[in-house]
């Protein structure tokens, strides 16, 4: 794969800028310490938050979450990180948060769910879920799931599990999101090797939040493209970077969306890479792809969908 000519400078800067905050034995030091590693890694990308946004930290249903809010709100976007089930946390994706609050005026739920491999799964899944119900008994009107990477996961994990439960969810916003598709097809051996993001990767993130590294099946709570039945969801936008091994799983998720009778759409960002939320203010494609995020949160949560 010629990355060279896939990947422009800008996005290139990111990269090598995101690869120096790392040390070469990083993958060899202890899960403690590779989480400091990436807490300092996303402290050198993070910018101040918007003026207009207030924030208060709690504790919901014993799961910690960070509150965002500018103005007065009518709708609810629940947040979660991305990190591989490993790392990331509250202030990793304080300022996305933020900014999505301030750009959308809606009010931002962070969720700060439990991390393996101190948790196995469904600990994560379980954090979300109490998230999302504390969301439901404590404010009105509608909801809108946003999450990148694992964090899409989550969120689309719980938009399964809440059909039947209510009717609340406008629509899920999914950032190149693991959903759990075929690690020996299409993208996965298409982009192996990707910068920020390698197939080998993902097959320790997909193993370690599980005991003795056995991966469920058919548990759309652990990967929601495990699911036998993908009708009833709400509209869903999936977006995610081409230049990313687990690229493809949004193409399929959307896919089971639509032949279930849904609506769903995908976009798919020519030339970023995984993680590149960080890059959004000094990359231009990625620049271009959080305002179509946001843009697309806030349509969901005024019950319109612009891709028809």
């Amino acid at each position: 794969m010629d990355y060279e000519q896939l990947i422009d400078a800008e996005t290139w800067a990111f990269i090598r800028r995101t690869n120096d905050c790392y040390p070469a034995d990083t993958a060899e030091r202890s899960v403690p310490e590779q989480r400091e590693i990436y807490n300092a890694m996303a402290r050198s990308f993070l910018a101040p938050r918007p003026d207009v946004v207030e924030t208060e930290d709690r504790q919901v249903n014993g799961v910690p979450v960070r509150i965002y809010i500018a103005g007065d709100p009518t709708r609810t976007v629940m947040y979660c990180h991305g990190g591989g089930f490993v790392v990331g946390g509250l202030e990793s994706h304080d300022d996305v948060c933020a900014e999505i609050c301030a750009q959308t005026g809606y009010r931002v739920v962070a969720v700060d769910y439990r991390l393996a491999p101190e948790h196995m799964h469904p600990a994560m899944f379980d954090d979300a879920w109490a998230a999302f119900e504390w969301i439901l008994s404590e404010y009105e009107g509608g909801i809108v799931l946003s999450g990148d990477s694992a964090g899409a996961n989550l969120c689309a994990a719980v938009a399964h599990h809440a059909r039947g439960r209510t009717d609340r969810i406008l629509g899920q916003v999914l950032i190149y999101g693991a959903f759990g598709g075929d690690v020996n097809a299409g993208s996965y051996l298409e982009h192996a090797k990707a910068p920020m993001l390698t197939r080998d990767e993902i097959l320790f993130y997909q193993g370690v939040r599980c005991k003795d590294g056995k991966v469920p099946q058919g548990d759309p709570t652990y990967a929601p493209l495990q699911d036998g039945d993908f009708s009833g969801l709400p509209a869903t936008i999936l977006i995610s970077a081409d230049c990313d091994p687990v690229r493809d799983d949004s193409r399929d998720y959307r896919d089971r969306i639509l032949a279930a009778g849904g609506k769903a759409h995908w976009i798919n960002e020519e030339g970023l890479v995984h993680g590149y939320l960080r890059a959004r203010h000094s990359v231009g494609r990625a620049r271009d792809s959080f305002e179509r995020i946001s843009l697309a949160i806030e349509a969901l949560g005024q019950e319109i969908w612009p891709y028809d």
